[in-house]
Order: C-alpha cells, then sequence, then structure tokens
C-alpha cells in the first residue's frame, strides 16, 4: 500500500429521510495517517454521514469505497479493516466487559486476542472494569470501552462519532494522547466528529464543515481561523468606565465592557499593536491586556450563526 493514497473516497453521497435531505452530494477522502474532522451544529448530517460509512444507514446516492474498493461490493472485507467508535453506542449490557470485547474480538477473527484487550485496558486506565457487567458502567466508563471494542482489531481505519463526549478532561487528554500515537505508529487514519473545538485542533489535520448536509468550509484548523480577519484585546484599566468610553469613542473602536473595568476590543488583527498604543497613551492606566486571536471556535460560530 503507498504511503499517503486514499484509504477512503467519498463521492456524491446523499441521503433522504421522506422530503428531508440529510446528507447532499457529499464528496471528499481520507489518506492514509490523516486524522479528519467532520464538523457541524446539530443536523448538519454529521452523524448521518458516519452512519453510512459503517453500513448502518444505506444510501440513496453516491459511492463509498475503502481501500479502493467499493464498499457496496466488498462490504465483508472493509469491515474487517475499519471501526467504530461513539460515546452514544452500547454494547451488550448483561455480559462482562471481558466477554463483549471477546464477542468483538471473534467477529474480527483475531487469534488469541486478550494481551491487546489488557494493553487497550490499561492504556484507558479501565482494567478493573473487565469483569463487570456492561450496564452497571457509568456513561464515561462507557465510553472508554467502546473505545478498546474500536481499537481491538487494530484497525487501518477509525470513524470516531464524539468519542470523548462522556469524558472527564483528564481521561479525555489520554485518549486523544492514544489517538495521537497510533495515527503516528500504525498511520491510522481517522474521521472524527466532535463539538470539542479545542480537541479538533489538537488532533486534525484537515477540517470539513458541513452544513445542510453539504461542504461549507474545507481546509486545515489553523487555515480556517485565518479566514477571520478579527481579533479581540481585553484590557484591564485603572480609572473610571466613563474616561474609558470617551476614548473608545473618540478613536471608532468597536468595543464592549465585561465590567467596570474591564473592556473588550475588536479590531483587525493586524491593527492590534495600534490599538494598544492609543489605549495605553490615552491617559487612562492599562493593568493588563490579553489578545485573543480567532479560534476554531469562532469559525464553527461564524459558519453556524450565517446559516
Amino acid at each position: 500500500m503507498k504511503l499517503n493514497m486514499n484509504l477512503l473516497s467519498v463521492k456524491g453521497l446523499t441521503k433522504r429521510f421522506n422530503n428531508f435531505t440529510a446528507v447532499d452530494d457529499l464528496s471528499f477522502e481520507l489518506k492514509q495517517g490523516e486524522i479528519l474532522g467532520l464538523l457541524g451544529a446539530n443536523g448538519a448530517g454529521k452523524t448521518t454521514t458516519i452512519n453510512m460509512l459503517v453500513g448502518l444507514t444505506l444510501p440513496d446516492g453516491g459511492k463509498i469505497e475503502y481501500f479502493g474498493k467499493d464498499f457496496a461490493k466488498h462490504r465483508q472485507d472493509s469491515l474487517q479493516r475499519i471501526n467504530f467508535a461513539s460515546s452514544f453506542n452500547t454494547l451488550q449490557g448483561r455480559l462482562t466487559v471481558y466477554e463483549n470485547l471477546i464477542v468483538f474480538s471473534n467477529l474480527y477473527s483475531i487469534k488469541d486476542p486478550k494481551d491487546m484487550i489488557d494493553d487497550l485496558c490499561k492504556r484507558l486506565e479501565i482494567p478493573d472494569l473487565l469483569h463487570r457487567q456492561y450496564w452497571g458502567l457509568s456513561a464515561g466508563q462507557r465510553t472508554r470501552v467502546n473505545l478498546v471494542k474500536s481499537l481491538i482489531n487494530n484497525p487501518e481505519i477509525i470513524l470516531m462519532d464524539e468519542p470523548t463526549a462522556s469524558l472527564d478532561p483528564d481521561i479525555a487528554d489520554k485518549l486523544l494522547s492514544l489517538i495521537e500515537e497510533f495515527r503516528e505508529s500504525k498511520k491510522l487514519s481517522i474521521v472524527y466528529t466532535s463539538h470539542d473545538m479545542n480537541e479538533v485542533s489538537r488532533v486534525c489535520d484537515r477540517v470539513i464543515f458541513l452544513s445542510n448536509g453539504k461542504i461549507e468550509a474545507e481546509d486545515t484548523p489553523l487555515g480556517l481561523t485565518k479566514q477571520i480577519p478579527y481579533a479581540k484585546v481585553q484590557l484591564t484599566f485603572d480609572g473610571t468606565k466613563a474616561s474609558m468610553e470617551k476614548l473608545l469613542k473618540t478613536n471608532k473602536f468597536k468595543y464592549e465592557f465585561i465590567n467596570n473595568s474591564i473592556v473588550l476590543i475588536t479590531t483587525k488583527e493586524k491593527d492590534i499593536p495600534k490599538v494598544i498604543f492609543t489605549m495605553s497613551s490615552g491617559g487612562i492606566w492599562i493593568t493588563d491586556i490579553d489578545i485573543q486571536k480567532p479560534t476554531l471556535e469562532d469559525f464553527f460560530l461564524q459558519v453556524a450563526r450565517k446559516k
């Protein structure tokens, strides 16, 4: 297999529910070792797309190819080489965690899976859960078990639908580190959906924003944030609010007061030095400066509110 080849190719993917088009002529590729963020507001078409990619939902149009082969014609072979993780799916409640993982190991024809199960459970800090029934686990514990399940067959592609939604920050950070490690060591490819833009900025090489089932924007996380020309300068000052407001109006700055001693000024990124100099030389004592450059979340909000 050539390095950096397209492991997944989606062409014209479409799904309708009665008169509603959830996914509308969607096309994209996923390369070997790439993490692709699939983002959008609720109802944008992310989960429907993931469900079609794992075969849970049949498309009404378009084509999915894994490893250069038509998914519809080579479904079994494709499913052996991919996997799926979500905070929202569940395993068999009456079985223990270990029994569930053994079932999936058998489905993937894994020989002697115990070492793999033990290693993954240790990495996600759940070896003590192996002999507990799945239905008695907390949401965060179930999420980690589901993640072990998604890695059990040493997949080449994992489709992750909000995998950290139920995790506390410490475990979420460890999961992201594990994802980064596997991407480097195994050239693992991932389609990743999340509402946490910090997560997406950290792990994703490329991001697709969906809106009404269509691609609204596509670029690297940094490339998307650069599409927002404005930054914010938060100034904490020692003086009266009236004096500060007079200075702001005189210089025609766009601003909002956080409280009587903190103001947030919106300006073009290139004009930040000018704003700071103007305000600091205007007779008001500036005690703290916080420059807030555009983030992926700002772009997300811009796209969501535009629609």
